[in-house]
């Protein structure tokens, strides 16, 4: 009994620090986003969840591998179940019930549609602010799952690493709303509602594998070059702009949405929520270090209110 009560505690725990690589990725989004130069968001989306979804398809090869009784490369076998049991398998990741199909498109490409659009209708500043209350509404929301509750230390550290990231957000000079930017505001809390609802909601369907992301990736890939073609111009990407965007599907927007679904389903969900304020200070320490932002006194006091934030949220939480 003692046995299987510290297995679930090591599972826990390793599917918590999974889940943090997504936070680490994500924290080198804005570099990256900032070297790929001035493609349109829309059409950046559809080239990075495209290489997302290629991560994915990977992932599916290497499971069907694994799957295969005396698959390696160069078998008998292997020749037996190459090409048609491969992509049997393969298709067989696109038939996934309704509401899963809906959950992930709602995820991924509905946060990023109702991002976009929200930058499009109110000031960044206010919007980015709004949009990254999500890690907090995933503490409150997770409180609801079975086996989950809210604990007072874990509300204070969501809320000191909000505060820690509203500094950074705001560069320490207040916000101001004005109702005409209503519109992108009400964006970005849906954004922060999609985010959040998602993450939770992907905990309840904890059967569904994390490999599904990848057909998540392809829709929202398909979704996204459907805006560009309707709402932008294509810009041709050149020279490191290239790397930069390889660099973001493989990273901030692929290999990351699969650790956090993962992390969300077998991690410690709200500890995860509390460690995401660290993403927009990681984000800064990498813009300053490679001299694409200044440091400032708000770097460090960011830092101490995020980094508090996390050792108070997770103090004793067991993993």
């Amino acid at each position: 009994m003692a046995y299987e009560a510290q297995t679930a505690i090591d599972g826990r725990r390793r599917g918590t620090t999974i889940g943090a690589t997504a936070i680490l990725l994500w924290s080198t989004l804005a570099t990256l986003t900032t070297l790929s130069g001035d493609i349109p968001p829309f059409q950046l989306l559809a080239m990075t969840f495209a290489l997302g979804f290629l991560v994915g398809a990977g992932l599916w090869v290497w499971e069907g591998r694994r799957a295969a009784p005396g698959s390696l490369p160069g078998s008998e076998s292997a020749a037996a179940v190459e090409p048609a049991s491969w992509a049997r398998g393969i298709l067989a990741r696109f038939r996934l019930p309704a509401a899963v199909w809906a959950l992930g498109i709602y995820g991924l490409f509905g946060y990023h549609f109702a991002y976009f659009m929200a930058l499009r209708n109110a000031p960044p500043v206010e919007a980015g602010l709004i949009a990254y209350l999500w890690p907090l509404l995933i503490v409150l929301m997770a409180a609801l799952l079975p086996g989950e509750r809210l604990s007072g230390r874990q509300l204070f550290g969501a809320i000191l690493g909000f505060a820690g990231a509203g500094l950074l957000v705001t560069r320490g000079q207040g916000l101001h709303f004005d109702p005409q930017y209503t519109t992108g505001y009400a964006y970005a809390l849906a954004c922060a509602v999609i985010w959040s609802s998602y993450s939770v909601l992907s905990r309840r369907a904890g059967a569904v594998p994390t490999s599904a992301v990848g057909a998540f990736c392809g829709a929202t890939a398909l979704l996204a070059l459907i805006c560009h073609l309707l709402f932008e111009q294509t810009v041709r990407p050149t020279g490191w702009e290239w790397a930069a965007i390889i660099a973001l599907g493989l990273g901030p927007a692929g290999i990351a949405f699969y650790t956090w679904d993962y992390g969300v389903k077998r991690g410690n969900i709200q500890a995860l929520g509390t460690f995401a304020y660290a993403a927009p200070l990681l984000s800064t320490a990498i813009l300053v270090t490679l001299g694409l932002a200044e440091a400032s006194w708000l770097l460090a006091a960011a830092a101490v209110l995020i980094s508090g934030g996390a050792l108070v949220a997770s103090w004793r939480s067991g993993g």
